[in-house]
């Protein structure tokens, strides 16, 4: 196959050709032979590949897909799906969505997809799961069959152990993948459908779908097609509002409770600014309208997804009416922002797939996630949405988190590209080894070097904002999909500012064991420093999250209780013994609570005492001596003072617009 037919239908073809030739050559070679004495020596089956292969050819018909959203007592949604069928089909095959853009893995929710009933002409129909594809349903046709009607079942988590919530008593996030089916065979954008929603009564619906028409709490949109359905999700709730912010963006907001949605103007403000200061950056929108979906919850679970004209966010309850202490919090809604532009529009070209079944390969997320970690930075702060310091302190956070990492020495940024498909986003022992998605945040800090090494080589002249301009700007208006490849990177930049990128990527994202990044902040004209209070960001986490991070000092975080959730590898607590799982009871002979524990590290500091711990873990209590004596100690960026005036971090930061304060 050419390349280009490859990325199509990806490896999944070839290897199942493979598989077959070879199995038939050594199944006739297998009777031929005589078996030697001994134990028995089985020959592989061959896979067979019953799912036909996407094609770029409409599918006949529209399907109808209706859902009853309205038990918010079970959290189930009820579907009845209607699929035409070809003249003299004698099979259907119907695949649940597994490869979800944004997810990164393979996060289609199959096992919540119950009661899965197939009829025809009211008479129902045998099915049967396929046994490698095991999210493919194939249906036999009787003859003269002209739709199918699927009826199913999402039983959406009830538990944050079963998964995301995602129905509560005031609110829903309706995702269209989790109870839908789509025919096999065609490119997903060749499929349509008509989308149907029965919502509890009283209830306010927010997507960005069109044509929406409704008959009391029931609402309709137009045809569409399965792609851009997929791509829409819901936000619904008894307590919501939208919010203007110019240019056709809203923000569509849902709530726990109503006076959640009370946000001043000064801060509704924030985000018109974000508005224009995008419209600033890349100079061009990709979407004819945009909604911000936001949720004001504890109750509704976490989400953070992009989408080409909306996206999915959650923030804590008050993170609104309580601004000021909520500023650590807000950074979701300008990333997903940035999504449209960098993700969505301007994609890796095997990020891009024409179904829901070809594995997706994320092998350049340190672009599509690492540019728009460090755009939802910057824009956060030229906006107001969060304030400079609470950035610096991000920016801090991200920065001393790597300079005690041993995973770093072993594994590079483009390898944690794959963490998302093999690692599944579940907790591991000993992340600080391990790794995980960094991609994303010293993705964020490798951009920020190459900002400032563009604005060194051109005097201030230029920053990634050309690049930014140049890359996800262009085309505007146009709201499909430009994808691209590591060369048209290099490219792109070369462009702006010409310097060995290729080398500079390949040095920091491609290879391990590199220096702490910190380059970018130093070149910014700051630097990485230490101090006995944790910076904004990290204190923002803290108090919510209800827990302590120390570790930059003994290195362990610990919760409220006195449990450890983590423990870095090779760390002074580490080194003793403290792992996570483990429940800290006292502190040197003083019960166990935050106060005592960082009252501990900062009395042994320039002190040859260690800190002494009761623990218990499992059945056995026991003590614990850490040898650690350097005090407490977070991350901070501090401003190099040299009477220069603004200095490169201050100038990336700072409003394009005039919006910020």
């Amino acid at each position: 196959m050419t390349p280009a037919l490859f990325r199509i239908f990806g490896a999944r073809t070839l290897l199942a050709f493979s598989l077959a030739t070879c199995a038939t050559g050594l199944i006739g070679t297998a009777h031929a032979q005589v078996q030697p004495a001994g134990n028995s020596r089985p020959v592989a089956v061959p896979l067979r590949q019953t799912v036909p292969d996407p094609q770029d050819v409409p599918y006949p018909g529209t399907i109808a897909l209706d859902i009853d959203a309205t038990d918010t007592v079970t959290g189930a949604f009820r579907v009845t799906e209607t699929i035409p069928v070809a003249p003299g089909a004698a099979r259907l095959t119907l695949l649940f969505p597994r490869w979800l853009p944004g997810n990164h893995g393979t996060r289609g929710p199959l096992a919540e997809l119950v009661d899965v009933r197939f009829s025809a002409d009211g008479k129902p129909l045998a099915w049967k799961r396929d046994p490698v594809e095991v999210n493919a349903f194939h249906i036999d046709l009787p003859a003269g069959t002209r739709e199918v009607v699927a009826t199913m079942i999402h039983t959406s988590p009830l538990r944050e152990a079963e998964g995301r919530i995602t129905v509560t008593r005031e609110m829903l996030n309706l995702q269209w993948e989790k109870m839908s089916l789509y025919p096999a065979g065609h490119y997903v954008r060749q499929v349509r459908i008509k989308p149907t929603v029965t919502f509890p009564a009283n209830w306010t619906v927010f997507t960005a779908l069109d044509g929406r028409k409704a008959s009391g709490n029931r609402v309709t949109w137009d045809v569409t097609d399965y792609e851009t359905l997929v791509d829409s999700p819901v936000f619904a709730g008894i307590h919501a509002q939208r919010f203007d912010l110019g240019r056709n963006v809203s923000i569509d907001a849902v709530a726990d409770k109503p006076e959640l949605l009370a946000i001043r103007p000064e801060n509704l403000q924030a985000y018109r600014n974000l508005v224009e200061e995008a419209q600033a950056l890349f100079g061009a929108q990709h979407f004819d309208h945009y909604d911000f979906l936001l949720a004001l919850t504890d109750r509704m679970g976490g989400i953070g997804l992009e989408h080409h004209r909306s996206s999915e966010n959650q923030m804590e309850p008050r993170t609104w009416i309580d601004w000021a202490q909520g500023d650590w919090d807000r950074n979701v809604v300008p990333h997903e922002f940035v999504h449209s532009w960098n993700g969505k529009f301007r994609r890796p070209a095997r990020l891009w797939t024409p179904d829901y079944r070809q594995p997706m390969q994320d092998d350049l997320l340190w672009v599509y996630e690492g540019q728009t970690q460090f755009w939802g930075y910057v824009l956060a702060a030229r906006s107001g949405v969060q304030g400079k310091d609470m950035v610096l302190g991000m920016l801090a956070s991200n920065a001393g988190l790597f300079t005690q990492y041993p995973g770093r020495e072993w594994r590079s940024v483009e390898d944690t590209t794959l963490d998302p498909v093999f690692a599944a986003r579940k907790p591991k022992p000993f992340p600080s080894l391990a790794r995980a998605e960094e991609y994303y945040t010293e993705g964020a800090l490798v951009w920020l070097e190459a900002d400032q090494i563009i604005r060194e080589g051109t005097g201030g002249a230029k920053g990634l904002d050309d690049f930014a301009r140049a890359f996800f700007g262009q085309r505007g208006g146009d709201w499909g999909v430009a994808p691209y490849e590591l060369a048209d990177v290099v490219q792109a930049l070369n462009a702006v500012y010409p310097y060995d990128w290729a080398g500079f990527l390949r040095t920091r994202i491609m290879t391990p064991g590199q220096p702490a990044p910190l380059a970018g902040i130093e070149r910014g004209g700051y630097r990485l420093i230490w101090r006995e209070q944790p910076n904004a960001y990290d204190k923002g986490r803290m108090d919510d999250g209800k827990y302590t991070n120390l570790n930059h000092s003994i290195g362990v975080a610990i919760d409220k209780e006195g449990k450890i959730s983590a423990s870095r590898w090779d760390g002074p607590a580490f080194r003793a013994g403290l792992v996570s799982g483990i429940q800290v009871i006292s502190v040197n002979g003083t019960a166990y609570d935050a106060e005592a524990i960082k009252a501990a590290i900062t009395a042994a500091k320039g002190t040859a005492r260690p800190i002494e711990l009761l623990v218990k873990r499992d059945d056995r209590v026991y003590t614990l001596a850490i040898d650690y004596h350097d005090g407490l100690r977070w991350p901070w960026l501090e401003r190099v003072t040299d009477g220069k005036g603004p200095v490169g971090l201050d100038a990336l930061l700072a409003p394009r617009k005039g919006g910020a304060k």
